[in-house]
């Protein structure tokens, strides 16, 4: 991986609106310079018979079977509506 100059970490805080003097763009550069040295170096290492991991450790999902079950009788909860028009619970209007 290239090396990443100065002047890009600039561009790049500038883009992210963030406010960097000199000094901390010559840091930052420096330091991505390493993290971009060490990802070549585990680029090196041989993972042919490493199986992919997503997480550390095995997490599973515990969810509940989807079954449908009876809702309300219709009657029965119109009983507690203000208004009703062809069966379904009437509303006022909010958009104009």
């Amino acid at each position: 991986m290239a090396n990443i100059s100065k002047e890009e970490v600039k561009h790049v805080a500038h883009l992210a609106r963030l406010a960097i003097t000199e000094e901390e763009a010559e840091m930052f550069a420096d330091q991505l310079a390493a993290i971009t040295k060490f990802a070549d170096e585990l680029n090196e290492l041989d993972t042919t018979d490493v199986a992919p991991t997503t997480h550390v450790l095995p997490l599973v999902n515990v969810l509940r079977d989807d079954k449908s079950v009876p809702g309300l009788e219709r009657e029965k909860m119109m009983k507690n509506v203000k208004e009703e028009e062809a069966g379904q619970v009437k509303v006022p209007t909010i958009i104009e």
